[in-house]
């Protein structure tokens, strides 16, 4: 009895059964050291900090984050935050519909109760959560931001240079700061041809190796979806369908590939990355949200385009990270601008669900704290009594 009860009083006795996080809640570092945050169950100490930045560890090196105070608040409380990419407004849309639709993705957060913290390099400076000014800037910058993946992170931020980030390296980032939830359009995949050209996107790589759930329309038609899917199996990444079986192909609600397992709700999407992480898994987690169908219809004309700049794109030899930029130009300039509609309508309805499911799981992960406080609360009152 005694051993039992010493060794839940021991700080170490929850630190491996609970998710590791970079910033403790309740806890100030000056007085506490190895020590658990029972007051919400997924912290561990704050690590020091000067002004509005600090240093996260990934893979053992120290990578400096400045926060937003309003981003850096809600991670101290443990409430629901959404990490958004910043590829999409440098190198999605022109400007001033880039800046507008990142205000506005950013309100459909606010307004449901969480927090958005779009992360983006500015000079060198890791961005998680950015003001109007910031937004601004990047917004403006447009192309000539460079696109950062993971291999492009420690170059930009070397040089002091300009950054939007792509899937992976928001990933990536998001992981680092403490948020496991990132909204995005659709991810990357496989290319058509792949075995010959081996062109296959960071995402894929990133999703096997950081856990961050990616809230998204699936994957591109024009890409090859079903070693897309093969690949992810391989680096066991689950694809989840939120109210589907299907795989969704960003416009089109099914791509008629199944997904490993099927989420009814954004408890059960919670109650996934919730055992994901209890698990220790280190993989990520795609959510694939179908386009609602009424957008679907609006949006044929945006497939058949895309079918036409893709053959544009590979006779004119465009590759590498030229390729997205040059098919959303001529995407949109084949359909009129209404590809760019589609695309701000579809991100929108994907940020709805990330905000749903972001809520459930900052629930649950509460009522598990006071779960453990109430185990904690009761060990030590067993103490008292010996």
């Amino acid at each position: 009895r005694l051993s039992l009860t010493t060794a839940l009083l021991q700080p170490s006795y929850y630190l491996w059964r609970l998710p590791q996080h970079s910033i403790c809640c309740s806890t100030r570092p000056e007085t506490v050291s190895g020590a658990a945050c029972f007051a919400h169950g997924d912290c561990v100490p704050w690590p020091t900090r000067m002004s509005a930045s600090r240093s996260s560890g990934v893979g053992g090196a120290a990578l400096p984050l400045v926060f937003t105070a309003e981003v850096e608040e809600a991670l101290r409380a443990g409430s629901p935050v959404v990490a958004l990419e910043s590829t999409i407004i440098s190198h999605g849309m022109p400007y001033p519909q880039n800046v507008e639709t990142a205000r506005e993705v950013e309100a459909i957060l606010r307004e449901r109760g969480v927090t958005p913290a779009t992360i983006g390099i500015l000079e060198g400076n890791v961005h998680i959560g950015m003001g109007p000014e910031q937004l601004e800037a990047l917004a403006r910058l447009g192309l000539a931001c460079k696109k950062v993946s993971r291999r492009d992170l420690a170059a930009v931020v070397a040089a002091k240079e300009n950054g939007a980030t792509t899937v992976s390296s928001t990933m990536l980032l998001a992981n680092a700061a403490g948020i496991s939830l990132f909204v995005t359009g659709g991810i990357g995949g496989v290319h058509r041809g792949a075995e010959e050209s081996w062109d296959t996107s960071a995402d894929l790589t990133e999703l096997g190796r950081t856990p961050v759930c990616v809230v998204c329309a699936g994957a591109k038609s024009i890409l090859d979806l079903p070693k897309t899917l093969e690949f992810l199996e391989t680096q066991g990444v689950p694809v989840a369908g939120y109210h589907t079986d299907d795989f969704p192909a960003f416009f089109t609600p099914r791509s008629g590939l199944p997904v490993s397992c099927r989420l009814d709700g954004p408890d059960a999407v919670a109650a996934l990355l919730d055992a994901q992480q209890r698990l220790g898994l280190s993989q990520g987690v795609v959510l694939g949200v179908p386009v609602p169908e009424a957008l679907a219809a609006e949006a044929a004309g945006v497939e058949e385009a895309t079918r036409k700049a893709v053959a544009e794109c590979e006779a004119q030899g465009v590759k590498g990270n030229h390729v997205t930029p040059f098919l959303l130009k001529r995407i949109n300039e084949l359909t009129g601008g209404e590809s760019l509609r589609a695309n701000i309508a579809l991100v929108k309805n994907n940020v709805a669900v990330g905000a749903e499911v972001a809520l459930a799981l900052a629930a649950l992960r509460q009522k598990r704290a006071e779960g453990v406080a109430a185990v904690v609360s009761a060990a030590a009152e067993a103490v008292s009594k010996l």
